[in-house]
């Protein structure tokens, strides 16, 4: 539980950081006024002035914001220098760039991880890297780091005799397996959830990871093909849920938050990638045309750019009121399922 929270308070709040850092630091380049930068939100714990800005710490750790002045043209104290009163161009800009930030953070972190630590690939020792917690491994009592030395008395050798055997597995069949874990062998009885879907037994394990390093130069170019790659991926997979809305999995808060934790039982590099994905999935929810996010804002500011005066008041409010309804009603039901989930699986 413990490695769960703090997983999902460091992906969470990075994301959500660097995010905000995209709004401030665009919004200093075109020169709006940023009247604080925060880390954190809640009451401010430390706070110091740099010029016309605050930058304060605050107590819960959950990403940041930055308040940029006249952002509500009603409530513009900075003047010419206010966001409302910027041309249109730069006002775009600003709004972008906090997807585009989250765009650029998994080139950095894949970068780092491939220039500093290397490329992963799964170990061909039959040791566990990853324990799923609630599936059976996790419930029989396997850990992260345990080799496997039988499963039903057949000596197991490399990560392909593991798979190879639990194959054999029939439905609703029970199976021993011997494994090492600090220079003492213990044996445990494991029973396997048979997936349809891939019509053999799973445990809820995955093989360690070894990494070869890689030169700057085909670090950050495999960093770049890598963050492309998963960003079609990801884009492809957006259309498909609009296609077929009802064969969407999707998950909230709750559900991201287990998946930290789970992560995060294979190690910190591990989690990064999870970051980096998770990140990349956030950039591209902000980019959707729905007002509230940052998406409607920007189809907001194209409509003022080809008609020459922005929205009414009534009419922003209007759409911002449909947004944050469609916003909350999105997050009831993944949070409930998120929550059916943890209860019933």
């Amino acid at each position: 539980m413990i490695l769960t929270v703090v997983s999902a308070v460091f992906v969470f709040g990075l994301l959500v950081l660097v995010h905000e850092f995209g709004h401030f630091i665009m919004a200093k380049l075109t020169g709006m006024r940023v009247d604080e930068f925060a880390i954190g939100f809640g009451p401010q714990l430390l706070k110091t002035r740099r010029g016309e800005t605050v930058y304060s710490l605050r107590a819960i750790p959950l990403g940041g914001f930055n308040d940029i002045a006249g952002m509500d043209p009603t409530d513009n104290p900075a003047g010419d220098r206010g966001y409302c009163e910027k041309p249109v161009f730069s006002r775009m800009v600003v709004i972008l760039a906090g997807a585009g930030f989250n765009f650029l953070l998994p080139i950095v972190l894949f970068f780092g991880i491939y220039a500093t630590v290397g490329i992963g690939q799964p170990a061909p020792e039959p040791i566990l890297g990853m324990v799923v917690e609630g599936k059976p491994a996790y419930q029989a009592g396997l850990q992260a780091g345990d080799k496997i030395l039988k499963i039903d008395g057949e000596v197991i050798t490399n990560w392909e005799n593991l798979t190879n055997k639990l194959k054999t597995v029939a439905p609703n069949q029970t199976v021993a397996i011997q494994y090492e874990r600090n220079s003492k062998v213990i044996e445990t009885i494991v029973a396997p959830e048979y997936s349809e879907q891939n019509q053999r037994a799973l445990i809820g394990v995955q093989s360690s990871i070894v990494y070869e390093k890689q030169s700057i130069g085909t670090a950050f170019t495999l960093a770049v093909t890598q963050t492309g790659e998963i960003l079609s991926m990801m884009v492809n997979a957006l259309i498909d849920i609009f296609k077929s809305p009802s064969n969407a999995e999707v998950s909230g808060p709750i559900g991201i938050a287990q998946m930290a934790g789970q992560v995060a039982q294979s190690g910190f590099i591990p989690l990064l990638n999870f970051a980096a994905l998770l990140s990349l999935n956030l950039g591209i929810i902000n980019l959707l045309p729905v007002p509230a996010l940052d998406g409607g804002h920007f189809i907001n500011l194209l409509i003022e750019a080809v008609c020459g005066k922005p929205l009414s008041p009534k009419a922003l409010m209007y759409t911002q009121r449909a947004g944050v309804a469609l916003l909350l009603l999105l997050t009831l039901v993944v949070t409930t399922n998120d929550i059916v989930n943890v209860i019933f699986k």
